[in-house]
């Protein structure tokens, strides 16, 4: 759009934010930033609430402050003036009269930028920022990117100045035609929510890898997956090198058109050691190996250099009619619990203390296994999964009834899920991809979830995908079309809480015969920390424990439930839960929400996990 002579043409376009929306960032432009040095963003920058979203509709970032003669013009914003904020962190929690706030907020900062290479290429990066992001750099629309909890980046090189003015505006409003619709179960934290890098590479970069062990059962073969891109934009025709220095490999890749395939044979040695499971990640043995990718330039000089550290393990089901989750060849059963990026002091903002201490509270209830709900949680907590051997859901927050007949729903949904696998397919700890949750089974619902399976398997077929499915409420059985795209069925049931008639639980286990290993992937009920009561008492940590005993003992009975993971770990912020109990808070923890203090059903998981 050109700047209009009409200083008040902004206020008649109703159509503003189209202009954005021409330059989308997705998972097209996304870079592989795992092991390479950034350069942070994170710290003070000025913020404004825009309630009227007037940064984008009257094109502030332009900065008219002074008009072609230079003369001072009076403008409705101030950079340098605002307040300023915290990056990361979720405004909702930074001021009091923000809690609550859901419109679009406006970030700015400068920063100073040399090059130190000839002909380096710089990438603006944002590993989450809630939701709808429009990034302007010296004037200048970069691009705009839909979704709160996956990365994305944009190419600056061509915009950057040695001295730059960076602004963003994080629209954090609920729609019903955005992943996730406007009604859901947990608090709609917004803005720059997570880190803001800068990353340099070279004219000729590799921009993805995807290195795993083949799906295939033999132990014996390493896939790897590299694709190249150039500053210019031409295809790549180049080669590349793979190593695992720990298993003795040294392998070219043939980069053609900018991607390059390899299937590696372990050498015999390696090979029988792997199946000796001495060399395989698990739980009980969380072995990662460096993986580095390097290319050349025409002059035979090392182009570019990236660093991973990988495991290998094979995750399946048993196929045909079998309920076995299959872990490196050996059955498994998932022990685990659900959890919200939920922190009471910081919201969806985290960091590696927080993550380790969830992992060694899951431990300390004897699990090994993590639903990460509902949406994509930080990055670094696969990472520091597959260090401390922790197993891992991780779902795109397709949640209840989003808009499944909207074409641009069903593109929000594919590209963040898309995000996601990009970002996580290289972390052994990740063993199921879910693409929804709780979704009523109608035609346009099983089209889009059934596309977005296909997509997970088209990205990654070396792990299982998934969905929290439904029940037959008058069949009193497992019963989903979904079922049929999915290698495992997850199961949200409260009977004994919501549907207060228990005795329907064992009856619905009986009837079904699913053919495929079942998730309990949600049960629970609430209590107050410290509410005491009868056994039938509503809200007490009484009742909660008295309906984990029930739900333990009858999953005992079921053979074909591969694993559980009760709702949830903690208590979690959430604005539709208003009764004199909840406060505001989904109280269905087992530990408060100040992730302290243990309810009793936490030690009767603690007990079931130890027998299982």
């Amino acid at each position: 759009m050109e700047k209009s002579g009409n200083y008040q043409s902004d206020i008649h376009n109703s159509d503003y934010e189209s202009e954005y929306l021409q330059s989308r960032l997705d998972c097209g432009s996304l870079l592989n930033i795992t092991g390479r040095e950034t350069e942070s963003l994170n710290g003070q920058w000025n913020f404004a609430a825009d309630l009227y979203d007037t940064c984008r509709r009257a094109h502030w970032f332009w900065d008219n402050s002074k008009n072609e003669t230079g003369r001072e013009m009076p403008v409705d914003y101030d950079w340098e003036g605002w307040d300023r904020i915290t990056v990361p962190s979720c405004w909702n929690l930074q001021k009091p009269e923000l809690h609550y706030f859901e419109g679009s907020g406006i970030y700015t900062r400068t920063f100073r930028y040399f090059p130190k290479t000839k002909g380096e290429r710089l990438f603006l990066r944002f590993e989450g920022v809630s939701y709808r992001t429009s990034v302007f750099l010296n004037g200048k629309i970069i691009g705009t990117h839909d979704g709160a909890s996956t990365p994305f980046n944009a190419d600056i090189s061509g915009i950057v100045q040695t001295d730059n003015r960076i602004t963003v505006t994080a629209d954090a409003r609920r729609s019903p035609l955005r992943i996730p619709m406007e009604n859901t179960d947990w608090f709609n934290y917004g803005g720059i929510y997570r880190d803001v890098f800068l990353v340099r590479v070279p004219p000729v970069y590799i921009k993805d890898w995807f290195v795993r062990l083949s799906p295939d059962g033999t132990y014996s073969v390493i896939l790897a997956d590299v694709t190249v891109s150039s500053a210019d934009g031409m295809p790549v025709n180049n080669k590349a090198l793979l190593e695992i220095p720990q298993m003795g490999i040294k392998q070219e890749i043939n980069i053609k058109d900018g991607k390059g395939s390899a299937r590696i044979y372990v050498r015999t040695e390696m090979h029988a050691n792997m199946l000796k499971a001495k060399m395989l990640w698990s739980p009980e043995n969380p072995k990662l190996y460096e993986v580095i990718i390097s290319i050349n330039s025409k002059e035979n000089e090392t182009a570019d250099i990236v660093r991973d550290s990988i495991g290998f393990r094979e995750i399946k089901t048993n196929g045909g009619n079998s309920h076995e989750i299959l872990l490196n060849g050996k059955k498994i059963f998932l022990k685990g619990v659900c959890v919200h990026e939920d922190h009471f002091l910081s919201g969806k903002t985290t960091n590696t203390e927080i993550i380790r201490q969830t992992i060694k509270d899951l431990k300390e209830m004897n699990g090994n296994y993590l639903r990460l709900a509902h949406y994509p949680h930080d990055s670094r907590f696969a990472r520091i999964a597959d260090e401390e051997g922790v197993l891992l859901w991780e779902e795109v927050p397709v949640y209840w009834a989003v808009a499944f007949n909207n074409s641009e729903t069903y593109k929000d949904g594919e590209n963040q899920l898309s995000e996601l696998i990009l970002r996580d397919r290289n972390r052994a700890s990740v063993i199921i991809w879910s693409v929804g949750n709780e979704n009523a089974d109608t035609d346009a619902r099983l089209s889009f979830m059934s596309k977005l399976a296909l997509k997970a398997k088209s990205l990654d077929d070396s792990r299982l995908v998934s969905a929290a499915c439904l029940i037959n409420h008058e069949k009193l059985q497992i019963q989903d079309r979904l079922a049929d795209y999915l290698d495992v069925i997850g199961i949200n049931e409260y009977y004994g809480w919501y549907d207060p008639d228990f005795e329907k639980l064992p009856k619905i286990l009986d009837n079904s015969k699913p053919g495929k290993p079942v998730l309990i992937c949600e049960f629970g009920a609430d209590a107050r920390l410290g509410q005491r009561g009868s056994e039938d008492d509503l809200w007490t940590e009484d009742k909660q424990k008295r309906l984990y005993e029930q739900q333990t003992e009858i999953f005992k009975k079921c053979p074909y439930i591969a694993g559980t993971t009760p709702w949830i770990l903690y208590d979690f912020r959430c604005p539709r839960r208003l009764n004199r109990y909840q406060e505001g808070f989904n109280r269905k923890g087992l530990i408060d929400a100040k992730r302290r203090e243990r309810k009793p059903a936490f030690y009767v998981m603690q007990k079931y996990y130890s027998e299982v």
